[in-house]
């Protein structure tokens, strides 16, 4: 199962602000922004993140009702969370 996990924008990585590092339940990596950065996206921003990119931007209420929702599904989300840990965008 593939799941859109919430994550903040802690950080802009490159120049064309394309990517950035997000937080995703204390783990931090690297995500393509690029679908989202032209509607406004801003450091502190919550985004909601599928296979390294940001699909979607979310407010922070939203952010934690998906998380508590995630959380709920065990290990799908655990699942999830650990491909986060796991990828790398370069």
């Amino acid at each position: 199962m593939c799941l859109g996990i919430p994550g903040q924008v802690v950080e802009w990585v490159d120049g064309t602000d394309q990517l950035a590092t997000v937080e995703v339940t204390g783990v931090t990596r690297k995500i393509n922004v690029g679908l989202v950065r032209e509607e406004g996206l801003e450091l502190g921003d919550w985004v909601l993140i599928h296979v390294g990119f940001a699909m979607s931007i979310i407010d922070e209420t939203e952010a934690a009702e998906a998380l508590e929702g995630l959380r709920m599904l065990g290990t799908e989300y655990e699942d999830e969370v650990e491909q986060i840990a796991r990828s790398r965008i370069e």
